[in-house]
C-alpha cells in the first residue's frame, strides 16, 4: 500500500470517523480567527506612497519631511472658478469659504492657505493641508467635509472642486471601499450559478460553494495577520485574492469531484470510492496549486510593495484554497454520499460515458490531422498576439478611474485658470549649503511654472515647485526626470526630488523593473514543477511554449477590444506583469491536469491512446473548471478602477484560450506529433512508439479499462 503523503491525507480525511475530527479542524479554525476576520479591509492600505520601495527618492522625502515644524502634511486643493471670471462677490463668498475651512472642525485640516487668484481672474484656489498620518477614513472625512462646505451656497455660474493630493488619495480610498463585499456576493452568485448549470444537482452546488466560503472566511483572517507582520495589502489585492480563492477553490472541487464520481461507479463503499479519488486526483491538484503559489511567491521579490505583498497574500489564498478542497470538500462529500449528486446520482456499475463521448471523438480528428492542427492553431494564436503592439502603459492617477471622479474633474477645472502642477506641487530638499545652487537651477528650468518659499528643517531646506505640465500624466513624470538631472548637476547629486508626481515616477520606474525581473523568474520555477510532476524535460518545455503562446495571444486580442469597444485611456504598468503571473500560473492547471492524467493512462498503454483517453476523461471538467475561472476573474470587471477592469478580462479570455484551444487543440495535437519522445528522457520516452495497428489496439483496451 502506498505511503505517500496524498495516500496519508486520503486515508484521514475518507476513514469513518476520522472524517469528523477534520471537519471539526476547519470549524476550530474559524473560531480561532473569527475576531480578525472582519478586519481584512481595514488592514488594507492604499495611499499611494505605501506601494513605493524604500530606496525610491520620493520615499527619502517623505521620510525627511516629517522632521520639518510644518511635517509631512497631504495637500487638498480648493478650486473656484467662473469661466466669465469672478466678480467683486463671488471673490467675497470665496474668502467666507476659506474662514469656514479654518473655523469648522474639519479631520486633521491645519492652517488655510490665503485664496491665490489666477492671472486671468477666472480661478481661485484655497490649499487646506490635512496631517492625516495615514489613516484613509480621516482622509476620506476631511475631503467630503471640505467639499460639502466649498459647494453650498455659491454664487451662480461658480463651480468649486476639491482636487489635489488629498482629493486623489481620498477618491481612490473610496473605490476600494465596498470592493470586498461587492466581489463576494458577485463571485458567490455566479459560481452558484455555474455549479447549478455544470451538475443540474438542487443539492450538490452547496457542497463546494460552502467549502470556498469557509476557505475564504479563513484566507481573509489569515490576511489580516500578515498585513499586521508589515505585508502590504491594498484594495486591488484584497480584490484579486477573493477571486483567486473563489476560482482556484472551485477548479480544484469540479476536479476532485469528477474523480470521485468516476470512482462511485466502480466501487461500492463511498468511503473507499473517495480514498481512490484523492490518491489519484490529489497529485495534480497539489501540483497544479503548488504551481500557482510558487509563481505567486516570486512577486515577494518585487520592490513595488504592493506588487509583493500580492505573492505571500495570494499564494496563502491558493494554498488554503486547494487544502479545503481535498480536505473539508471530501468530508462533505462522504458525508452526503450518493445522494448528494441527485438527480444524476453516480450508480456502482454504471456507464461512464466520457471515455466514449465528444471530447475522444475530438482528439480521434485530432489525431487524424495533427500536424496541420498545430500549425494552424499556433498561428492563429501568434496573430492574436500582434495585438501586443498596441500595450500603452498611459493609465495614470487622473484617468484610472471609470465615470466621474470629482478629483480628476477638478484637475481639469484648475488647469483652465492655473499651471496643471499647481494641484500637486513638487518638493525639493537640499542640504542648506546647496539651496542657492538648487533654487538658482529650478528658476532656470524649462519645466517649472512657479517655485515657492524656502522652508529649512533639521533635514535641510526644502521648497516646492509647480510643474508647467499636468502632474498626474507621463508629461509630468517626464518633467521630474528632467528636473533630478538639472537639479544633480547643479548640487553635485545631493538635490532630492519627492512630492506626488515623483512618487508616481518612481512607481512607474519599479514596476517595469520588477517585471523585467520577475517575468524570467516565474518561468524557471513554473518549469522546474512540470520537470518534477511529469519526469521528463519536452513535455515540460512544450507546456510551458504554449502557455506563453496564450499569454501573448490573450494580452493582444485584449488590448484590441480594449481599443475597440472600450476606450480606455491606457494601460497600467503593472498589467502586463499580472496578467503574466495570472495565465502562466492558472493557465498550465489545465495543462497540468490533462498531461498528469495523460501520464497515468502511458504507463499502461502508448501515448497517442494515454492523450484520447486522458482528454476523453478530462474534457468536461476542465472546459467547466476553465469556464468557472474565467467567470470569476470577469466579475473584476463590475469595479470601478480601470486596472482592475483590464486584469479580468484579460485573465478570463487567457483562461477560456487555454482551455479551448492550448488543453484541448494545441497540446494534444503536439502531443500526437511527438509521439512518446514527449516524456524524454524518462523510461516512458525512450520506448519504441508502438505501430498503428498495435496503438489502436491497446486504445482499445484502454477505453474498456475501470
Amino acid at each position: 500500500m502506498s505511503t505517500s503523503p496524498v495516500s496519508r491525507v486520503a486515508g484521514l480525511v475518507a476513514g469513518r470517523r476520522s472524517k469528523f475530527v477534520v471537519l471539526a479542524v476547519w470549524l476550530l479554525t474559524i473560531l480561532a480567527l473569527g475576531p480578525f476576520i472582519g478586519k481584512f479591509e481595514g488592514a488594507q492600505q492604499n495611499e499611494p506612497s505605501s506601494f513605493l520601495p524604500a530606496e525610491a527618492e520620493s520615499v527619502r522625502v517623505l521620510e525627511a519631511s516629517k522632521e520639518f515644524p510644518a511635517g509631512d502634511v497631504t495637500a487638498a486643493i480648493v478650486v473656484f472658478r467662473d469661466s466669465d471670471g469672478l466678480d467683486r462677490s463671488a471673490q467675497d463668498e470665496i474668502v467666507r469659504k476659506r474662514q469656514a475651512f479654518a473655523e469648522t472642525d474639519i479631520p486633521g485640516a491645519e492652517a488655510t492657505s490665503p485664496p491665490v487668484p489666477s492671472d486671468d481672474g477666472t480661478g481661485v484656489i484655497v490649499t487646506v493641508p490635512i496631517a492625516a498620518g495615514g489613516d484613509e477614513e480621516l482622509l476620506i472625512d476631511a475631503v467630503e467635509e471640505l467639499r460639502t462646505i466649498a459647494a453650498a451656497g455659491l454664487p451662480e455660474g461658480v463651480a468649486a472642486h476639491v482636487t489635489g493630493p488629498a482629493g486623489f488619495s481620498a477618491d481612490a480610498s473610496k473605490a476600494f471601499e465596498g470592493i470586498n463585499s461587492t466581489l463576494l456576493l458577485t463571485t458567490a452568485g455566479l459560481v452558484f450559478l455555474l455549479l447549478v448549470l455544470i451538475y443540474r444537482s438542487p443539492i450538490f452546488w452547496a457542497l463546494p460553494l460552502l467549502a470556498v466560503l469557509v476557505a475564504e472566511s479563513v484566507v481573509r483572517g489569515l490576511g489580516y495577520l500578515l498585513a499586521q507582520a508589515g505585508v502590504v495589502i491594498n484594495g486591488q489585492v484584497g480584490g484579486i485574492l477573493l477571486v483567486l480563492v473563489f476560482g482556484a477553490g472551485t477548479d480544484y472541487a469540479l476536479l476532485l469531484t469528477a474523480r470521485y464520481r468516476e470512482e462511485l461507479r466502480t466501487l461500492e463503499d463511498k468511503h473507499e470510492a473517495m480514498r481512490v479519488a484523492l490518491t489519484r486526483a490529489g497529485p495534480a491538484i497539489v501540483a497544479s496549486a503548488g504551481t500557482v503559489v510558487a509563481a505567486l511567491l516570486c512577486l515577494s521579490f518585487a520592490s513595488v510593495n504592493s506588487t509583493a505583498g500580492l505573492g505571500p497574500v495570494g499564494a496563502m489564498g491558493v494554498a488554503v484554497a486547494a487544502l479545503a478542497m481535498v480536505t473539508l470538500l471530501p468530508t462533505f462529500l462522504v458525508i452526503c454520499g450518493r445522494g448528494a449528486f441527485w438527480p444524476f446520482v453516480p450508480r456502482l456499475g454504471s456507464e461512464d460515458t466520457a471515455r466514449h463521448g465528444a471530447w475522444r471523438r475530438l482528439g480521434e480528428r485530432i489525431d487524424r490531422r495533427h500536424r496541420p492542427v498545430w500549425i494552424v492553431t499556433a498561428l492563429g494564436l501568434g496573430a492574436m498576439a500582434l495585438g501586443v503592439l498596441t500595450l500603452d502603459d498611459d493609465l495614470t492617477t487622473a484617468n484610472a478611474f471609470r465615470g466621474d471622479v470629482e478629483s480628476v474633474a477638478g484637475q481639469r477645472v484648475l488647469e483652465q485658470s492655473f499651471p496643471a502642477g499647481s494641484s500637486a506641487p513638487t518638493v525639493v530638499l537640499v542640504p542648506p549649503d546647496a539651496a542657492g545652487a538648487a533654487i538658482t537651477a529650478v528658476r532656470r528650468s524649462g519645466v517649472v511654472a512657479e517655485v515657492g518659499r524656502p522652508e529649512a528643517g533639521p533635514p535641510g531646506t526644502r521648497f516646492t515647485v509647480t510643474l508647467d505640465a499636468d502632474p498626474n500624466s507621463e508629461e509630468g513624470y517626464a518633467a521630474v526626470a528632467t528636473l533630478r538631472d538639472e537639479l544633480r548637476a547643479a548640487t553635485d547629486g545631493v538635490a532630492l526630488v519627492g512630492g506626488p508626481t515623483a512618487e508616481e515616477a518612481d512607481l512607474r520606474a519599479a514596476t517595469r523593473r520588477d517585471t523585467k525581473l520577475l517575468v524570467p523568474l516565474v518561468l524557471a520555477v513554473v518549469f522546474v514543477i512540470l520537470v518534477a510532476l511529469l519526469r521528463a524535460v519536452v513535455a515540460p518545455v512544450l507546456l510551458m511554449a504554449t502557455v506563453v503562446l496564450s499569454y501573448l495571444a490573450a494580452l493582444g486580442a485584449s488590448l484590441v477590444l480594449f481599443e475597440l469597444f472600450a476606450d480606455f485611456p491606457g494601460e497600467d504598468p503593472s498589467f502586463p506583469l499580472f496578467a503574466f503571473i495570472f495565465l502562466v500560473a492558472l493557465g498550465v492547471d489545465y495543462n497540468i491536469f490533462l498531461m498528469a492524467r495523460v501520464r497515468e493512462e502511458a504507463l499502461r498503454a502508448p501515448t497517442r491512446g494515454a492523450m484520447l483517453t486522458g482528454l476523453a476523461v478530462t474534457g468536461g471538467v476542465i472546459t467547466s473548471a476553465g469556464v468557472v475561472l474565467a467567470g470569476t476573474f470577469s466579475v473584476l470587471a463590475v469595479l470601478p478602477l480601470v486596472a482592475l477592469t483590464q486584469i479580468g478580462i484579460t485573465v478570463a479570455l487567457g483562461v477560456l484560450l487555454d482551455t479551448f484551444v492550448v488543453r484541448s487543440i494545441l497540446v494534444p495535437a503536439l502531443t500526437f506529433e511527438l509521439g512518446e519522445r514527449v516524456w524524454w528522457p524518462s523510461r516512458l520516452g525512450r520506448r519504441l512508439e508502438a505501430p498503428p495497428a498495435q496503438g489502436r489496439a491497446s486504445d482499445s483496451r484502454a477505453r474498456n479499462e475501470p
